[in-house]
């Protein structure tokens, strides 16, 4: 029951995420693993949007470990144990709570222990800014705890990159970057185990500073992202970027007009109380990574479920076919507004 629970929920969530992305760009697929104990170590420059974007591409039963404030309600810790998410636990949410990590550490061995998936933001914290920052030894810890504690486990780790052409803006467009598989079981020594964990850490940061765009968090950054801004680049375009990045060649500015924007306002008069509702809601999210996180929930959630209203509304006093027609215009609305729109980059 869990199981078809689990499936029914991913594939609710990835129909909502067509709805609200304008494109969603996986490179890298076949470097995943079918079978086997994976741990996937993704970059993360947005809120509680990347573990659903890598969850619902990544065609593997994942658990994935997200802050533990989300867990203090006893219901919404059920709700959340039944879509795989763990608590982790840091310094800011209290000494004594870490003692809980080792609870949660061995969780995590079991599940790479009986061959499925795991996913790990080595980062630490999300944030939005281009650049990969310093990794953790966070998850080194779950990785050669789970080789220590099981010697003939095999473990794979893919670095995933994520990329936003528009962090917080509608639609949103990413790309998700799946690395080369890295085989723990070959950087690990149980004699040399901070000498083991600087050489897997260097070499996921090294994958992921080429599969997500990577801007150096130096003196330069300021100059260089406002220039790629300046151009409209499309971000998803991993790879060239980068190189732009790396030649200094970050200048020629590019304009982009939004010819959809008319939808955009049909939209809205469309679904003016959720639009109030979200409008009320937006002003209390304090960190820009999480407006995508809410946006996207409310248009999974309140959105469609105003829709269906209206549609029931309108079959009471009118007919099937008009009410038919409704519904499916409201489809169609939506979604070339979300395949079509146009946003400049920032």
């Amino acid at each position: 029951m869990k199981k078809l629970w689990y499936t029914f929920i991913i594939y609710y969530i990835k129909t909502g995420l067509f709805f609200y992305t304008k494109k969603i760009k996986i490179v890298g697929k076949e470097n995943i693993p079918k079978k086997g104990a994976v741990l996937f170590a993704v970059n993360h420059p947005n809120g509680l949007l990347d573990p659903l974007l890598v969850t619902t591409n990544a065609a593997r039963n994942t658990h994935y470990l997200v802050r533990a404030a989300i867990f203090k309600k006893p219901l919404v810790k059920k709700f959340l144990a039944t879509l795989n998410l763990m608590p982790i636990y840091r310094i800011r949410d209290g000494v004594k709570e870490l003692s809980k990590n080792t609870e949660i550490f061995n969780d995590c061995y079991e599940i790479l222990n009986n061959q499925n998936a795991l996913m790990i933001f080595p980062e630490g914290s999300h944030d939005k800014r281009r650049t990969v920052r310093t990794l953790s030894k966070g998850f080194t810890r779950i990785l050669f705890g789970a080789l220590d504690k099981y010697p003939a486990l095999k473990i794979t780790v893919i670095p995933v990159g994520i990329t936003y052409q528009n962090i917080s803006q509608f639609p949103c467009k990413v790309a998700i970057h799946f690395g080369k598989p890295i085989l723990a079981n070959k950087y690990y020594n149980s004699n040399e185990l901070n000498n083991s964990t600087n050489a897997i850490k260097e070499e996921i940061s090294n994958q992921l500073k080429e599969i997500s765009v990577h801007i150096p968090a130096d003196e330069n950054y300021e100059t260089i992202l406002s220039e790629l801004n300046s151009r409209n680049v499309d971000f998803t375009e991993v790879n060239s970027i980068n190189k732009s990045i790396k030649a200094g060649n970050t200048k020629n500015r590019k304009t982009t007009f939004n010819f959809v924007k008319p939808l955009y306002y049909l939209i809205i008069l469309n679904s003016l109380i959720p639009w109030v509702v979200w409008k009320i809601l937006s002003k209390k999210i304090d960190e820009t990574e999480f407006i995508d996180t809410f946006r996207a929930v409310l248009g999974m959630s309140l959105f469609p479920f105003f829709y269906v209203l209206q549609t029931l509304v309108i079959y009471k006093f009118y007919t099937l076919e008009i009410a038919a027609i409704y519904f499916i215009s409201t489809i169609v609305l939506q979604i070339l507004y979300s395949k079509l729109a146009t946003t400049p980059t920032k």
